[in-house]
């Protein structure tokens, strides 16, 4: 369980620091856009007030909510699957990284009312309007990284 917390813990301070930075340091907010390395990595600012690609966020009082007991039941699922049938270090990584990545969503939904959203990327002629986070990148390889490594002990 050490490597859930360590990796978890990584997740959510790089997720948490990402978005300060971009907030605080570099005014995000209020440029709304800046090129990094254009087309493939830009920022772009997007309050996230639904799941994604901004679904429900028309509901967004009661959405927050429900959103947030979502995400603390997905966490409690994982904690108590990797729990009972658990994997090797590579799947305990990556429930921390998903628990991680969740808990830094819950923690934009507690702090700003919304998803700090603004990582875009596009490619090979697709220009892709969504922005997304690192949590959300900690959430989906942590995901895939269950899916292929968690259960039954595997070892990597």
């Amino acid at each position: 369980m050490r490597l859930i917390v360590w990796a978890g813990l990584w997740a959510l301070v790089t997720d948490q620091l990402s978005k300060f930075a971009v907030l605080q340091w570099l005014n995000l907010e209020q440029i709304r856009h800046i090129e990094v390395f254009p087309p493939y990595l830009e920022f772009h600012m997007a309050w996230n007030y639904g799941v994604n690609f901004g679904l429900f966020s028309n509901s967004a009082g009661a959405a927050k909510w429900l959103l947030i007991a979502l995400a603390a039941g997905i966490i409690a699922f994982v904690l108590i699957w990797v729990r009972r049938d658990p994997p090797g270090k590579l799947g305990l990584i990556s429930a921390g990284l998903l628990v991680g990545g969740a808990i830094g969503n819950v923690a934009d939904r507690l702090i700003y009312g919304a998803v700090v959203d603004f990582l875009n990327m596009s490619c090979c002629g697709i220009n892709n309007p969504y922005s997304f986070n690192l949590a959300d990148v900690w959430i989906f390889a942590g995901a895939i990284g269950l899916a292929v490594f968690g259960g039954t002990k595997r070892e990597a």
